[in-house]
């Protein structure tokens, strides 16, 4: 393709800022239209990577390539394969339902709010795509000031600033040990090959010693790790949710929570692969930690929004022990999960969104028999609800099932563990859907609230296409990732064996 799809893809929000500045500031709805039409039309241009992608090659596609700072081997390189290219569908997929989530929920600053959505929405598609290391610094960083910003403005008013502060100052203490290990890569490259480049694909394979990737590791990991979030550096997450707009929970459950998996797939693993074999005990431990822990903390939650901020770190502990088993059914099922988490949590939290704008409350003890006055609304509820749980024929299932055969391959006793935490998914769920949908109607407020609107029902529809097809058809997904993954097991295999020698040569010096 001679047309720069992925720069249209990335920037094109841009464009759409700068034509947002010339509406009137005072007619919402027009606001709100002219960026829902942004937002779809930016979905469409994504939709050539999508049917012109080549499942058969590991190889990058799509690349763009032009010299930026040349005397230091910066460049804008991007390009997409099948690790980056579910993430990018999801993001402009979310876009236009994000926007028709605000027609009733955003009333002031609307301008400003649709900005930073759209320059939201470009950084993530930015960080998705760059192989330029010092290009997706660039983006990982602008996305943290319209995310802040959303928290920060739009949020609840009681304890916003407190959210967003901490949301950016946990965001911002690991990308700036990651700016170091990215500027001790470049170096080391330059001397041992001399050429200086910050050309990721390049580095994959310079040789560095151990004791240098066993930091460098720790330094990106970190970064990634908060972003997860992984046990213990999940602290940030509930608040952040909790205090968030509606969208903002969804943005941030769908999509930036999976920057965190996505770094540890594109740059922690291939970048240092003897010390991700080194650090499997150690991350499948925190991963498992975060699956057990979060389920039991969501079982615990009297507020909505907190309960799915919680199982959050469940479920993306999941993620991560897919992605460390190094199988082919674990990474796969990783990435499928990714997918799979920003489906059903952003429609839990579109779910809690719409209840809170009737109600004006998310504490489960304010509902109880909801499914009398709104059967559509239980209805949807109920299948949100049971695909987070991975029930059988819906999409989570898929990946759960994928990442628990990897698990069992690798360790019987991570497997037994993990499985635990489906279980307890269960219990929270359920427990919460009956609580707030099931019984008598206690509260006289709940008696006469509306049922879902056509343009809530449009938000769900196309949500709950996605959550059956890839429940019952996983394989038109899962296609896309096949040949990526299997690239990059075979990278993997092969740094294992100089790592067990690496690790044998460091016991006979101890003894």
């Amino acid at each position: 393709m001679q047309l720069p799809i992925l720069s249209i893809v990335i920037f094109f929000p841009l464009v759409g800022i700068v034509l947002l500045l010339f509406l009137d500031r005072k007619n919402h709805k027009v606001l709100k239209g002219v960026t829902l039409g942004l937002g779809l039309l930016e979905f469409l241009f994504s939709l050539p990577l999508w049917f012109r992608f080549n499942s058969q090659t590991p190889a990058m596609q799509f690349v763009e390539r032009y010299a930026w700072f040349p005397s230091y081997g910066i460049s804008y390189y991007v390009g997409v394969d099948g690790f980056s290219l579910l993430l990018i569908m999801l993001t402009t997929f979310l876009t236009p339902i994000c926007v028709l989530a605000t027609w009733e929920d955003i009333q002031h600053r609307v301008k400003e709010f649709m900005i930073c959505l759209l320059a939201l929405m470009s950084g993530m598609l930015g960080v998705f795509v760059a192989l330029d290391l010092f290009l997706f610094y660039v983006f990982w960083e602008v996305m943290l000031i319209p995310m802040y910003l959303l928290i920060g403005v739009w949020g609840n008013p009681a304890r916003r600033i407190y959210a967003a502060i901490k949301f950016f100052l946990f965001t911002m203490f690991g990308s700036l040990l990651m700016l170091v290990a990215i500027l001790v890569l470049y170096f080391h490259y330059g001397k041992t090959t001399g050429t200086y480049t910050f050309d990721l694909l390049m580095m994959y394979g310079v040789a560095i010693p151990f004791h240098m990737q066993f930091w460098m590791f720790l330094a990106f990991g970190l970064a990634f790790a908060i972003k997860v979030p992984m046990f213990p550096f999940h602290t940030w997450l509930p608040d952040a949710h909790t205090e968030a707009p509606t969208v903002g929970s969804v943005i941030l459950a769908a999509v930036l929570l999976k920057m965190g998996t996505y770094g540890f797939l594109r740059f922690n693993m291939p970048l240092f692969p003897q010390a991700a074999w080194h650090f499997v005990p150690l991350f499948s431990i925190l991963a498992l930690i975060g699956i057990v822990y979060g389920a039991l903390v969501s079982m615990m939650q009297k507020d909505l929004k907190r309960l799915i901020a919680f199982s959050s770190v469940s479920h993306l502990g999941f993620v991560m022990l897919g992605l460390f088993t190094f199988t082919m059914p674990g990474v796969q099922g990783g990435i499928i999960q990714m997918i799979n988490h920003g489906l059903s949590t952003g429609a839990l939290f579109l779910i809690v969104g719409m209840i809170y704008e009737r109600r004006h409350t998310r504490m489960i003890a304010d509902f109880g028999g909801l499914s009398t006055p709104m059967p559509i609304f239980a209805a949807i509820f109920m299948v949100v609800s049971l695909s987070s749980i991975g029930l059988p024929g819906l999409n989570g299932f898929v990946g759960e099932f994928l990442i628990l055969l990897g698990t069992f391959r690798t360790n019987v006793v991570y497997a037994t563990v993990a499985a635990t935490g489906v279980i307890f998914a269960a219990c929270y769920m359920l427990w919460m859907f009956q609580r707030v949908m099931f019984g008598e109607v206690t509260n006289e407020k709940n008696r006469n609230l509306k049922d879902l609107s056509w343009r809530e029902i449009a938000i769900f529809a196309p949500l709950l296409l996605f959550i059956v097809w890839i429940g019952v058809y996983p394989n038109t997904f899962l296609n896309k990732t096949k040949a990526t993954t299997e690239n990059f097991l075979a990278m993997m295999d092969k740094a294992k064996a100089s790592q067990t020698a690496v690790s044998q040569g460091f016991k006979g010096e101890a003894r």
